[in-house]
């Protein structure tokens, strides 16, 4: 793989296992769109991973603000495309959301999952959350190094859990590949936190999902943390070691944040997206309830709206457009639907 452009991504951050304390503040100018209906917020991921985590506590905000109910459904199945899908297929009130990785929703088409691009969306931001590579605490490896040998020593036999192809999970651990051409055996889960649930029972020796997956077994002992995917070290409140970067051991290794958030597709009512702009630009980023519950999961809150909201997203979707196409997992040239190769 051609090794892209590098954007670091530096968390340091103070993690407990108590649910954040969410306040809620009133915009007068936010009144030009107040949804009739509930609104339905697909999670195209499995109960208990980062989407579905970081899409419920920004829901309980938004439904201050905007004074109606919003329905968490969560629909998994081929790497998030169906439920994304589901809401590119229903009538653009503005009341059908989904949510997730932008790096996902960018890359279904590249992969022929869904034939969607970012141009068909509005993106609103709220947190980018690091990949930690991590194994079960029963398994005799100490450090990142020790686990590269043992891939080696061992091809296409250590069993890696991720929340399937196309997920932060699956992302990370082609990315390590493509610099250290290890082999490894993918064994594929509905959801990160069951691919977390897994390697703790021993079905899987590795599971490199996102910190926020990860925490609450890493401070339970159940899991070992060995290199998170950043530029800097991560440390955690409550576990005890601070866990090193990747290039540690592969000085070269590039990265970019990976951004989650809610997007509401194209050809809504405009006054919805102007709302929703509003919440995002005057309250949500203000949010102290949100700012801890980030500090709480090993996450950087960092919301934005719009073309802000693209360019902070867009490195990490060429990275994974282009990982996939260099490594024969794609069937669309990512420069033919506006993805260029830094």
């Amino acid at each position: 793989m051609k090794h892209l452009v590098k954007s670091a991504v530096v968390l340091v951050a103070a993690v407990s296992v108590a649910v954040g304390v969410f306040t809620v503040q009133t915009v007068s100018a936010e009144s030009s769109w107040k949804p009739e209906k509930p609104i339905n917020l697909v999670v195209p991921w499995g109960a208990g991973g980062a989407t579905d985590g970081v899409s419920r506590q920004t829901a309980m905000v938004l439904e201050g603000h905007l004074g109606q109910k919003i329905v968490i459904v969560n629909q998994p199945g081929a790497s998030g495309s169906v439920g994304t899908k589901n809401v590119l297929d229903k009538p653009k009130q503005g009341l059908y959301w989904t949510a997730g990785a932008v790096k996902d929703l960018g890359v279904y088409k590249v992969q022929g999952l869904l034939d969607t691009t970012l141009d068909d969306w509005h993106l609103f931001l709220n947190f980018a959350i690091p990949n930690v590579v991590a194994v079960n605490a029963d398994t005799p490896y100490k450090d990142f190094g020790e686990l590269l040998a043992a891939f080696k020593a061992n091809p296409g036999k250590i069993k890696v859990a991720t929340a399937g192809v196309n997920s932060a999970g699956h992302t990370a651990i082609e990315m390590i590949k493509s610099y250290t051409d290890i082999d490894y055996k993918h064994v594929s889960y509905e959801g990160g936190n069951p691919a977390v649930i897994a390697t703790v029972a021993g079905e899987c020796e590795v599971v490199p999902q996102l910190a926020k997956e990860e925490v609450v077994m890493l401070k339970a002992g159940k899991l070992r943390a060995l290199a998170v995917l950043a530029d800097a070290p991560l440390s955690i409140e409550g576990y005890d070691q601070e866990i090193p970067s990747v290039k540690q051991w592969i000085p070269d290794f590039v990265t970019a944040p990976i951004y989650f958030g809610i997007f509401v597709p194209k050809g809504v009512p405009d006054e919805a997206v102007a709302t929703l702009t509003e919440i995002w630009n005057k309250s949500l980023v203000n949010d102290e309830g949100l700012k801890k519950f980030a500090a709480q999961n090993a996450m950087i809150f960092d919301p934005a709206a719009g073309d802000v909201a693209m360019k902070k997203a867009f490195p990490m979707v060429q990275l994974d457009a282009w990982l996939k196409f260099d490594s024969g997992d794609a069937v669309v040239d990512p420069s033919t639907i506006g993805i260029p190769r830094p």
